[in-house]
């Protein structure tokens, strides 16, 4: 249940410190009272380390990829406006 522990007790009691890490998320240590260290599960840190897409990757992957677009600029004249 514990998320702040202090340095001595969870070297104590590193065992219940991981076990939480895992089932209830990231435990905090601290070291003279301030937080210092976060102790994560494997799977926090997969989701938090994983590498982003690039750019092109997103639009390779895009359900839009494939369609024809018209990208060609109107050679219309720009309408006057008064000012």
């Amino acid at each position: 249940m514990k998320k702040q522990w202090q340095l001595q007790e969870a070297k104590n009691k590193l065992s219940e410190v991981i076990k939480n890490a895992i089932n209830e998320g990231p435990q905090i240590i601290t070291l003279r009272g301030k937080e210092t260290v976060v102790l994560l599960s494997i799977s926090e840190y997969r989701k938090l380390s994983k590498p982003k897409r690039d750019i092109v990757e997103f639009f390779q992957d895009s359900p839009l990829r494939g369609i024809d677009l018209d990208l060609e600029r109107s050679k219309d004249i720009a309408r006057e406006v008064e000012f």
